[in-house]
């Protein structure tokens, strides 16, 4: 128990406790203390944009038109950027026949902008508007897609990407985006109609048979020897993994999810799992080109290459951004968890097969709590023999416990690859209030029932 020692008139409190729990809470929260922006610091500037959801055709397969949805008949759809500061105001235009809203992956939003019908609005109706305005606190690569019946607006192409630059917006010689997709196509170039089947749902979510970067499956983008390349990967995918491999590039991971890390590292086994974004610094050697693949679980499937040419330019020269603060939470590792979730399957459901958080299945889900600015720790056990990359609204977690063994990663998540019969601890200051999501990012997955909320207040 506590005890409360006054020493005198002036009136000094000392709390001693017994509860090493308790202490290392305190220690914990306190060494988060700078990690990132508590709140958004708007710089005066807003920028307007006009999304419209509608129908249209592209061409994935040369001299085929696909039949798509596109946010302004575009798959990515618009790459917004936007200087640290400004506040975005989106307005959405429902051409569908069908409602939709948008949520903002990774975006740290009032709960009020963050798209998930039920849970912090009511879904966008066919022929409908709604305005979405928020000052983003981070800088940082974030994309936006449906939150409703996701696994079938996604797949059809309904996403895009939001950069909110940073300090070194400017110092690259060129800033990418690639957008990492994969699609199920038919002999005749058309998505494959079927959504939901049982085969995506007992494994790991629809996997598309073409791959694409930025809407074609053979992208190249070029530059001089020399040049210093930002090239920031989103993967989009309903349920494909990647790992990217760079080949003889020189490359480093700066950022993930968005957030600068605080100590870069090179690519190596990193799994970029539907919702993960990472952020790569690479300089373009000499002449010649640099394919760039992925090698998820030993396959090898070509994304796209950098062509390097014509004379050497001098390469800009500044250190690699890193975290301002990353706090290493010596000894977290041994925190009992405050939630946990148990990841499997049962069946019945409207697909036939419901995907689970503790046995339940969204919307029939018990609502748990996280506590405001309070260091907590969340486990994760996949009982199942599918992959669940798990995502959480409106907070940043970093992993600190692998199946038992602690782990450092130098860097935020908002999204974690949860491996067959693996459990994984991550720890988090909830900073942002309300009702959040909570689900696997397998899309399939989600909408078979894994998806849940949790109150942080």
């Amino acid at each position: 128990m506590g005890v409360i020692l006054v020493a005198g008139a002036i009136g000094v409190s000392i709390w001693q406790s017994d509860s090493p729990r308790e202490n290392s809470q305190d220690k914990f929260t306190r060494e988060f203390t700078g990690s990132y922006a508590r709140a958004a610091e708007h710089a005066g500037n807003t920028v307007e944009v006009t999304l419209r959801a509608s129908a249209t055709s592209v061409e994935i397969i040369d001299g085929v038109q696909t039949h798509v949805w596109a946010y302004n008949d575009r798959v990515p759809g618009p790459d917004i950027r936007i200087a640290l500061g400004d506040t975005l105001r989106v307005t959405l235009a429902n051409d569908l026949n069908q409602p939709t809203t948008i949520h903002w992956h990774g975006v740290r939003v009032p709960n009020a902008m963050d798209g998930v019908p039920g849970v912090t609005q009511s879904a966008v109706g066919p022929g409908d508007t709604f305005v979405y305005e928020f000052t983003p606190p981070d800088a940082g690569t974030f994309w936006f897609h449906p939150h409703v019946r996701g696994s079938e607006q996604v797949e059809h192409g309904l996403y895009g990407t939001l950069v909110v630059e940073d300090e070194y917006a400017d110092q690259y010689s060129q800033d990418i985006v690639w957008v990492l997709d994969d699609w199920l196509l038919q002999e005749d170039g058309q998505l494959y109609p079927q959504f939901n089947t049982r085969h995506d749902l007992v494994h790991d979510g629809r996997w598309g048979n073409v791959i694409t970067v930025n809407g074609s499956p053979s992208e190249e983008f070029r530059a001089a020897p020399g040049e210093r390349i930002r090239l920031r990967l989103v993967n989009a995918s309903n349920g494909r993994v990647y790992t990217p491999d760079f080949g003889s590039l020189n490359a480093s991971i700066i950022a993930v999810d968005g957030m600068l890390v605080g100590a870069a590292f090179a690519p190596g086994d990193f799994e970029l799992a539907p919702g993960n974004r990472i952020d790569i610094d690479i300089t373009v050697p000499e002449v010649g080109t640099y394919p760039i693949v992925d090698r998820f679980a030993g396959r090898y499937n070509p994304l796209g290459s950098i062509r390097a040419d014509g004379s050497a330019v001098t390469t800009p020269d500044f250190a690699i951004p890193l975290a301002a603060h990353m706090p290493a939470w010596q000894g977290a590792a041994d925190s009992t968890p405050d939630l946990v979730y148990e990841l499997d399957a049962r069946v019945g459901g409207p697909y036939g097969v419901s995907w689970t958080l503790n046995n339940e299945a969204f919307p029939d889900s018990t609502e748990r709590r996280l506590e405001l600015d309070t260091f907590q720790v969340v486990r994760f056990d996949n009982a199942s023999t599918r992959l669940h990359p798990m995502h959480l609204h409106g907070q940043f977690f970093k992993v600190i416990v692998r199946n038992g063994n602690p782990v450092d990663e130098p860097y935020w998540r908002d999204t974690v690859l949860v491996n067959p019969q693996e459990t994984i601890d991550v720890a988090l200051v909830p900073t942002e209030e309300g009702s959040w999501a909570l689900h696997c990012h397998v899309l399939e997955h989600a909408e078979a029932g894994m998806m849940t909320t949790v109150n942080v207040s």
